[in-house]
Formats: C-alpha cells, sequence, structure tokens
C-alpha cells in the first residue's frame, strides 16, 4: 500500500449493515437450485434477524430487477425496532421536492431510521428504460442539482433554483425529517464526475470491495476533493461475506456458491454489464476477467460473486478471525462502516453476527434498550440450566 496517501484516521470502531435481497436469494448464484421467492414475509424474516442481532440497518437495493426500496422499507419499519433502512433516491427519476417528501414522511413514521442511497445509475440501457436518457457526466451534472435542492429542502429553506437539468420555485417542506438536518446520505461513484459529486453532498463515500491499497487510493482522492469544499466524508465498503468456523469450509463454501454457473452464464453476464457505462462496475470486472481462474485477488478476498452479479461482486472468505482480520484492514485505512450481504441472506446474517460480532470493535447502536450494537451474547442454550455457555471456561469439562 502506497504510504503517502493522505487517508482519514484509523475507524476505532464500526458499524455493520446487511442487506435486504429485494431481487432474489439462495443457495447457488445463476440457478434456480435452492432458490427462494422474495416475499413479504422471507423479507421480514432477514430484517427481524438483523434488527435482534444488532447490525446498524440493511441496504435495499435499487433497480428494475428489484422490488421498489421504498415501498419494502415502508412494510418493515412497523415490524424492526432500531433497524435502519438505506434506501435510494435516484436523480433523473423523480423530483427532488417529491423525493424529499418520501425522505421526511418515512424518516418520521420509523422515528428517526431512516438512512439515503443516492443512486445516480450506471447501466444506459436500464436507465433509456426508466425515460433517463443523459450521458454518464450529465447523469452526476443532474445529481449535483437535485441534491442542491433536496439539501435545501429537507433542512428547512424555500428553495428557487434554475440549473441545466432543473428547476424549482418556492419549493417548501412543511413537515419535516426528524434527523436533522436530512437523513445521512450515503453515496458510490469512481469516477471524476462521481467523486466531485461525493465531495460537494454526500455524507458517506462508498466503495465496493477492492483490494485495501485500491480502496486506499479512493478514499484517500475522495477526502482530498471534500477538503477542497471544507467538507470532511466518513467511509464505507460494500462487500460479500463467507465465513465458516474453518478456513477450508469458507472456502469450500465459496466454489459450492458458483458450482452451478456455466461458462456461457458467465459469457452472458459479462455481455451485459460492458454496456455499462460505470466506472465502478468496469473496475469489479478486470478483478476477475470474466474468468474462473484466481479468483481470491487480495488475502481474502473472492471475486467469484462478480462473475455473474453486477455491482458489488467480491466477498470476504475464510473463519471468523481471518475475516475480522480483513475488515480491521479496512478500518486501518479510514472504513467505518461495511454494508454486507451473503448467501442465503438469512443464514449468512446469523453466521456472521454470531461468529465475527465478537472479534470487532463495533459501535453502539441509538435506542438500542439491549446495550451496544455487537454480539455479546450469551448464545445458546443455558448447560444444565446453571451456567451460560459464554461463561463455561474452556476445557472445564469434556
Amino acid at each position: 500500500m502506497t504510504l503517502d496517501l493522505d487517508l482519514p484516521a484509523p475507524a476505532a470502531a464500526a458499524d455493520v449493515l446487511w442487506f435486504l435481497p429485494t431481487h432474489g436469494d439462495g443457495r447457488y448464484l445463476g440457478s434456480e437450485i435452492g432458490a427462494r421467492h422474495v416475499s413479504l414475509g422471507y423479507l421480514t424474516q432477514i430484517a427481524q434477524a438483523a434488527d435482534d442481532l444488532g447490525y446498524f440497518g440493511v441496504l435495499l437495493p435499487t433497480g428494475r430487477s428489484c422490488e421498489d426500496s421504498w415501498v419494502i422499507a415502508s412494510a418493515m419499519t412497523p415490524l424492526t425496532r432500531r433497524l435502519r433502512f438505506l434506501v435510494a433516491v435516484r436523480p433523473g427519476m423523480t423530483e427532488p421536492a417529491y423525493a424529499a417528501r418520501m425522505a421526511a414522511t418515512l424518516d418520521r413514521i420509523s422515528g428517526g431510521r431512516l438512512l439515503i442511497n443516492v443512486v445516480t445509475g450506471g447501466d444506459p440501457v436500464e436507465l433509456k428504460g426508466d425515460g433517463v436518457f443523459l450521458e454518464h457526466d450529465a447523469r452526476y451534472e443532474a445529481t449535483d442539482e437535485f441534491l442542491t435542492v433536496w439539501r435545501r429542502l429537507l433542512s428547512g429553506e424555500e428553495v428557487t433554483f434554475s440549473g441545466k437539468h432543473l428547476a424549482i420555485e418556492g419549493g417548501k417542506l412543511l413537515y419535516p425529517p426528524i434527523q436533522t438536518p436530512y437523513p445521512p446520505l450515503y453515496f458510490g461513484g469512481s469516477s471524476e464526475a462521481g467523486n466531485k459529486v461525493a465531495a460537494e453532498h454526500v455524507d458517506v463515500y462508498l466503495t465496493w470491495g477492492e483490494p485495501p491499497a485500491a480502496v486506499a487510493e479512493k478514499i484517500a482522492r475522495a477526502k482530498a476533493l471534500a477538503a477542497a469544499q471544507g467538507r470532511t466524508l466518513s467511509f464505507g465498503i460494500r462487500l460479500h461475506v463467507i465465513v465458516r468456523e474453518t478456513s477450508a469450509a469458507a472456502w469450500q463454501a465459496a466454489d459450492e456458491l458458483i458450482s452451478k454457473v456455466d461458462d456461457e452464464t458467465i459469457a452472458t453476464a459479462q455481455k451485459a454489464f460492458s454496456r455499462f457505462d460505470s466506472v465502478g462496475q468496469r473496475r469489479m470486472a478486470e478483478l476477475h476477467g470474466g474468468h474462473r481462474d484466481k479468483l481470491e485477488i487480495a488475502p481474502n478476498l473472492w471475486a467469484g460473486v462478480g462473475l455473474v452479479r453486477g455491482g458489488a461482486g467480491t466477498a470476504l472468505v475464510g473463519d471468523p478471525d481471518e475475516v475480522a482480520t480483513r475488515m480491521k484492514e479496512y478500518m486501518a485505512i479510514g472504513i467505518d462502516r461495511f454494508i454486507l450481504s451473503g448467501y442465503p441472506h438469512l443464514e449468512e446474517c446469523y453466521r456472521f453476527a454470531e461468529l465475527v460480532f465478537p472479534k470487532l470493535p463495533l459501535k453502539a447502536t441509538t435506542g438500542n434498550d439491549r446495550g451496544p450494537a455487537r454480539n455479546a451474547g450469551p448464545f445458546g442454550e443455558i448447560i444444565a440450566n446453571v451456567v451460560a455457555p459464554s461463561q463455561r471456561k474452556a476445557g472445564a469439562a469434556g
């Protein structure tokens, strides 16, 4: 890793978010074998598990392959107590005043549990199907204008604005959000245009799971651009996880996850991804080149998911100590929140919390009536109706 990068201070503690798979879930990628229906009941199981286990929040994906993130978050809100919902706003697909009213409403009815994921979009074909015909840099211009208006409205201002892409006259939000000045803004963008938007507007800059050295370079660049605007950013990373009690079992699970994927499926997926004008997606594809060999691109960082899945395409693979160690390496360069997922999402949600949470320094969750947002235990059945498993000394009895 380059030592002369101007990185943020190492993160002393982190928030961990999970993922609601509104575009599908199962035991194998690229296959109907072991696939699961995305029902309200199944998503509720995952959300309530994440809530009970102490995850900070959940990410809801966006796009035409997904159930609508705002509708699902609204459905999950009364079924959870402290879980936050990272929900997408889509500049170019909705007006900022309307999106601001939606955000304020969901923040209020959830008790201040809304997080905003700003998604400009990277697939021109899908975007045209949604009525967005702007080229790459123009989309980020529109995002800049959108966030300028959106932030001012949610901050309580009356807004009149005329830009290249948007105009508003006398806009006003009558019912404010709970969080001030507005729900935190998360954003991922690897291009120059995306970095400019992050520097000027957002609270949390996100990256997909590249090797630590590459992530460090992205973070340093984003930090410098924000500083030039008189602003500071927090930093997060989006990863999959495959954790098992032994490293060998974790790598076997990784192999099994793509065991039903044939070369034709990979070629089809990579052809679709090649039409994207997203710099982040291009960087993901370059990690594996569409090939199955040499998928471990850094210690315990595996690019197999990206063979058939767009967006986040890498997973941390290993035993609990290995996975925790790799996460701490990202924390050392300034990452203070992790947005994770794993297949199937319900089981891996439990597995990760049970195996890795105790090994991480996690932040406390505001409003958590059960103590800090970490897997502090005890877990498991009380032994002989007398002692909790966590209190049993190692080697005390065989």
